[in-house]
């Protein structure tokens, strides 16, 4: 389990494998590379620096295989958030969840 943040500090969840989970049980996205798509097979974003989460506007029209979310998880305890990052051009922040 890899804890992440969004781009601009905000705590999100964790990694579980190749999977995306919010800190309170949510299963929101699955993982190819650094890319996340959700259960439709929409591009939400990817992971910068190893625990940070990141949208490329270039990459919103992409597409992967659609999937199943697994049932909801116990939650975990949030973790404190950190100062975000300045924004790369062509990027915006990870969307809320």
């Amino acid at each position: 389990m890899k804890w992440l943040w969004t781009w601009d500090g905000h705590f999100f969840g964790y990694k579980d494998g190749k999977d995306l989970w919010t800190y309170d049980g949510k299963h929101v996205g699955n993982i190819s590379g650094t890319d996340i798509y959700d259960s439709n097979g929409n591009y939400l974003g990817e992971i910068m620096h190893g625990d940070r989460l990141i949208t490329c506007k270039s990459k919103k029209q992409d597409k992967k295989d659609s999937f199943k979310p697994y049932a909801n998880r116990a939650g975990c305890e949030k973790q404190g958030d950190y100062a975000g990052y300045a924004m790369y051009v062509g990027y915006e922040d990870f969307p809320k969840l």
